[in-house]
C-alpha cells in the first residue's frame, strides 16, 4: 500500500524554509562584496581621442599611476612623444603595466627587465622611475628609433622572445601618450572615491611630483625646492640617488618640492619645456593636471583645475568640465576667485 503524500502545509514550510536560504545567501554575498570593496563604486580610468572617431583605452589605477611616471621621467630627460609612446607599448607588453616581482627567469618590474643581464638590482628594477629611466637610457642608443616601426624599436632594447609582440598595444599606447605628454588636452579621466594611503594630502603630492619629475624638472617649473643635496658629476649616480631620494620618500616625506600649498590645494606653477622636446606651456600644464589625474586614488586627490577646466573625483561620469565662471569651484577650496582659469600654474586639492 503507498505511503499517505506530504500534507500541503508541509510543504509550504519547506518552500518558505527554501526561499529564505537563498534570501540569506544573497545577503551574506553581499556583505562579503561589501567588505572586500569597501562598499564604494571601484574605480577606474579612461582615456579617450581628440580627434573624430573617440578611440578609448580603459585601465586601473595602478595602470595609470605607472603610466604616468613612464611619461614623466621619459619628458624629464628631453625624449619625444614618440619615444614615450614606445616605453608605454613595452611595458603594456611586458607586465601590463603593473610593477610586477616575478617573470620569466629573473625578470622583475614594469619592463621586465633582468638584474643578471646589468639592468640594475632586483631593488632599482622594481622601481618604476628607475626602470623607466634606463629604458629611455637604452632606447635613446637605437639608431632612428623614432622612425622606426614601434615594434622594431622596443625589440632592439627588449630583445624578446616575442618580437612583433609590441605592435598591438600601439593603439592604445598612443593614446596613453598624448594624453600624459599633455599634447592631447582633458582626455584623461579617472573615477571611483579615492582611498586612504600612508602618504596623502600636500606632502604626499609634493613627494610624488618629486619622484616622477625630478627636482630639476620642476624647479624649471617654478616650484621651489629645497637645495641641501648637493649634485653629483659621476657616471650613473643620479640614478642611483633618485631611487634612494624615492626611498626615504617613502618613509619620510622629506626632501620634496615646495610647490605653493593653501591648506589642501597644490599650486603647481607651469612653465615652458626647456629640454630638447620643447614642449609649450600648455602641453606642460596638461601633462601635470593629467599627472594628477592618473595619480588622484594613490593620493586621495580630489580636483585639479587647469585651463579653465577642472576633473573632481568620486563620479560616476570624471568628465573634465568648465569651471564655474569667476573661478567658483576654485574659490571654494580656500584660493583666490579666478584662480585655475588660465594656463599659468596647475590646482591640485587634496581630499580631507
Amino acid at each position: 500500500m503507498p505511503e499517505p503524500s506530504s500534507s500541503p502545509k508541509r510543504r509550504g514550510r519547506l518552500l518558505r524554509s527554501a526561499a529564505a536560504c537563498v534570501v540569506l545567501s544573497a545577503v551574506a554575498g553581499y556583505v562579503v562584496v561589501q567588505y572586500v570593496t569597501g562598499g564604494s563604486h571601484a574605480p577606474g580610468c579612461k582615456v579617450v581621442s581628440a580627434t573624430a572617431g573617440r578611440a578609448a583605452y580603459e585601465f586601473t589605477p595602478e595602470q595609470a599611476v605607472n603610466a604616468a611616471t613612464i611619461t614623466a621621467v621619459g619628458t624629464g630627460r628631453g625624449m619625444p612623444e614618440r619615444a614615450v609612446t614606445i616605453a608605454l607599448a613595452t611595458a603594456l607588453q611586458e607586465s601590463g603595466l603593473r610593477n610586477l616581482d616575478h617573470g620569466d627567469r629573473d625578470s622583475l618590474g614594469l619592463f621586465q627587465q633582468r638584474p643578471s643581464q646589468g639592468w640594475g638590482t632586483p631593488k632599482q628594477v622594481t622601481d618604476p622611475a628607475y626602470a623607466a629611466d634606463i629604458f629611455y637610457e637604452h632606447l635613446a642608443k637605437v639608431p632612428d628609433y623614432t622612425e622606426l616601426p614601434l615594434t622594431v624599436a622596443a625589440q632592439r632594447v627588449q630583445r624578446s622572445g616575442y618580437p612583433e609582440a609590441y605592435a598591438k598595444h600601439e593603439p592604445d599606447a598612443t593614446l596613453l601618450a598624448a594624453a600624459l605628454t599633455g599634447s592631447s588636452a582633458a582626455t584623461l579621466t579617472c573615477e571611483g572615491t579615492p582611498r586612504t594611503t600612508a602618504s596623502t594630502g600636500p606632502d604626499g603630492v609634493r613627494a610624488a611630483l618629486l619622484r616622477d619629475f625630478g627636482r630639476d624638472a620642476l624647479r624649471e617649473a617654478g616650484a621651489e625646492v629645497s637645495d641641501d643635496k648637493a649634485s653629483s658629476t659621476s657616471e650613473g649616480t643620479e640614478r642611483t640617488e633618485r631611487t634612494e631620494r624615492n626611498e626615504r620618500n617613502d618613509e619620510t616625506g622629506a626632501d620634496a618640492p615646495r610647490a605653493v600649498t593653501d591648506g589642501r590645494t597644490v599650486i603647481l606653477p607651469v612653465a615652458e619645456d626647456t629640454t630638447a622636446a620643447g614642449r609649450d606651456v600648455r602641453e606642460r600644464g596638461w601633462q601635470l593636471a593629467h599627472w594628477a589625474v592618473a595619480n588622484a586614488s594613490a593620493l586621495r586627490i580630489q580636483k585639479v583645475s587647469y585651463a579653465g577646466q577642472e576633473w573632481k573625483a568620486g563620479h560616476t561620469d570624471s568628465r573634465w568640465r568648465p569651471l564655474a565662471s569667476g573661478g567658483t569651484e576654485a574659490a571654494g577650496t580656500g584660493g583666490a576667485a579666478g584662480a585655475g582659469d588660465d594656463t599659468a600654474s596647475v590646482r591640485i586639492v587634496t581630499a580631507r
